[in-house]
């Protein structure tokens, strides 16, 4: 992938060898940790993203509580997504325009506000439904400019040779505040209320806006903001679509996100539909399948590089691995295989959004990250009304099954398209003792023959 500030065409899919060390070495785990800036942001982002989770646990449990219907539950999550897929490219164009420290300092006090209005209103005993509603609804509309703006304000803290470290880091902070959040929502809306929850959220917010205000300014690496004008957003895609690398792997994303990460529907219905083993079961599948995302994010923090080949073999295996999890015969199985699909599911999270930043001009980097997060954000609520039809007409097994057959195939398709553009060919051997599997320049092939 292009690192720098934008080819006109799209690179091939990376045929590095082992003698590129620029490309094959590996970074420390946690590298972009050396950065202050970054080391104050990561730490903001562990209190806020707990209690982000704690508020979504919370706020569900709240809406059922206060209508008894499921189908609420469904409104209020459709309201937190809507503004995304409404706004989000309009988003990335602000995002272009304005400093990014003080546009997250704007949008971060603003969803904590929200949290401590439903706080509030809860503990008081005047919250009401529409209450919950209006507010899933702006922490939406503060997301479509927060959420591109956190993702492109990354690679100002700690500059395009750590980015796949600090965007991997990222996620494996956002999974492990998966893991706790919702434990401790538990046992908080169990022993004192929801109220209380909210206002936990609220108040987590003060971390990441510590953070952001202890900030040193001239430790960041200033990026050319876009001046205002006419036509930016339609400069944005014009942008997205003379650049192929950039249009491949948001398709890919986007078939991933829209047909195979559709759990909500599939898990609940193994547990309850197939195993018979209840809310237990549900939430065993959703806790390994986070300590599987969590090792994902991991493993890309060290790996340091994000590859085209990378991308399409996690979807590959991604995919696969939900055809196989379809077909287990027990429960204990398909629990443990939670886990690697989680993990692989990560990988192309990452690996796509870091190849995506990295081959992004800067001044263009806030329009298309919103477009790759409204693709990747929009494509669950989607995609799951098709998931429920498939999962209702045909059985759980077969909606799962089909999400798989549609990543996998879409990444084969996308990989072998790239590879022939390319003039690439498979090949197979062994390195150092090791089988090694990778794409190889057809001419390379060529002139290895003919010496």
């Amino acid at each position: 992938m292009s690192t720098g500030s934008g080819a006109d065409s799209a690179p091939a899919p990376s045929t590095s060898t082992p003698e590129d060390p620029a490309r094959s070495s590996k970074s420390s785990m946690f590298s972009s940790l050396k950065s202050r800036n970054y080391r104050l942001f990561f730490a903001g982002q562990v209190v806020s993203n707990t209690g982000t989770w704690m508020q979504r646990i919370a706020q569900d449990w709240l809406v059922l509580s206060l209508t008894g219907s499921s189908t609420a539950v469904g409104v209020t999550t459709a309201l937190q997504f809507l503004p995304m897929l409404l706004f989000g490219l309009y988003g990335g164009v602000l995002v272009d325009r304005l400093p990014k420290r003080p546009t997250l300092l704007v949008t971060q006090s603003a969803m904590a506000v929200t949290g401590l209005a439903l706080a509030f209103l809860t503990l008081s005993g005047h919250v009401e439904v529409w209450h919950v509603y209006l507010a899933a609804f702006a922490v939406g509309l503060a997301t479509v400019v927060d959420n591109p703006a956190r993702q492109t304000f990354v690679s100002e803290m700690v500059g395009p040779d750590q980015l796949q470290n600090a965007v991997s880091l990222n996620s494996a902070n956002f999974q492990s505040a998966r893991l706790i959040g919702p434990a401790v929502a538990g046992l908080m809306i169990t022993g004192v209320g929801t109220g209380w929850a909210f206002l936990a959220n609220g108040l987590s917010f003060v971390a990441p806006i510590t953070g952001l205000l202890l900030m040193r300014a001239r430790d960041l690496h200033v990026v050319e903001r876009a001046p205002r004008g006419k036509g930016q957003l339609r400069e944005g895609l014009q942008y997205v679509a003379g650049r192929p690398d950039l249009i491949w792997t948001i398709v890919l994303v986007g078939f991933v996100s829209t047909f195979g990460f559709n759990f909500p529907v599939y898990l609940s219905a193994f547990a309850d539909d197939v195993f018979h083993a209840g809310a237990g079961s549900y939430s065993l599948f959703n806790t390994l399948m986070a300590v599987g995302s969590l090792a994902g994010a991991l493993l890309a923090a060290r790996r340091g590089t994000a590859r085209m080949r990378v991308l399409v073999a996690g979807a590959v295996a991604f995919g696969t691995l939900e055809i196989v999890a379809a077909l287990a015969p027990s429960l204990w199985l398909f629990a443990l295989l939670m886990v690697p699909i989680g993990m692989f599911g990560m990988t192309v999270n990452v690996t796509a959004n870091t190849s995506v930043q990295l081959s992004t001009d800067p001044a263009m980097r806030g329009r298309v990250m919103s477009l790759y997060m409204m693709v990747f954000m929009g494509g669950a609520p989607l995609g799951a009304p098709i998931a429920g039809w498939i999962t209702d007409a045909y059985g759980v097994r077969a909606g799962l099954a089909v999400g798989g057959v549609i990543a996998a195939s879409a990444a084969v398709t996308i990989g072998l398209f790239l590879a022939r553009v390319g003039n690439l060919r498979l090949s197979v051997g062994w390195h150092h003792g090791h089988p090694r599997v990778g794409l190889v320049p057809r001419e390379r092939e060529r002139l290895a023959t003919a010496a």
